[in-house]
């Protein structure tokens, strides 16, 4: 008597992911600044965003969920900024909108010893609401 199991006959289903989204820099000269390497990456192994000199990196079992956001005034929304107000970091390129990510707990950012750990960090990408919504389906199957 031979049995066959229908898990063993089916092919396995791999479903990799990989986003990349660029700042929205409308400025030439401020896209070559920041460099190639700039911008929001996110695969199985986590998030990583960077901005010039500035990194954030965390698992992706540590991102609580992302929402678009903004317009943003332009002292709140420009450059790497810390908020006084929640310890929140903004990577803002533009004044037009972003994308504000949670983490369930608070990561490294701003300063290069990680003494300062933020909630929450908001970037300046290009198409901000479909960002938003690719962070929060992989954080769903994560």
């Amino acid at each position: 008597m031979t049995t066959t199991d229908p898990a063993a006959t089916e092919p396995a289903v791999v479903v990799h992911y990989r986003l990349r989204a660029e700042f929205a820099v409308g400025f030439p000269p401020l896209r070559r600044a920041l460099g190639p390497r700039s911008g929001l990456e996110l695969d199985a192994d986590g998030l990583r965003v960077r901005l010039g000199p500035w990194f954030v990196s965390t698992p992706l079992s540590n991102v609580a969920g992302a929402e678009a956001s903004g317009p943003y005034h332009p002292l709140r929304g420009l450059g790497v900024r810390l908020s006084l107000a929640d310890r929140g970091l903004t990577f803002g390129t533009t004044t037009e909108g972003g994308v504000c990510v949670r983490f369930h707990e608070p990561v490294p950012g701003i300063d290069p010893w990680g003494l300062i750990r933020h909630p929450g960090l908001t970037v300046t990408v290009a198409e901000p609401d479909l960002v938003a919504e690719a962070i929060n389906r992989a954080v769903e199957r994560a």
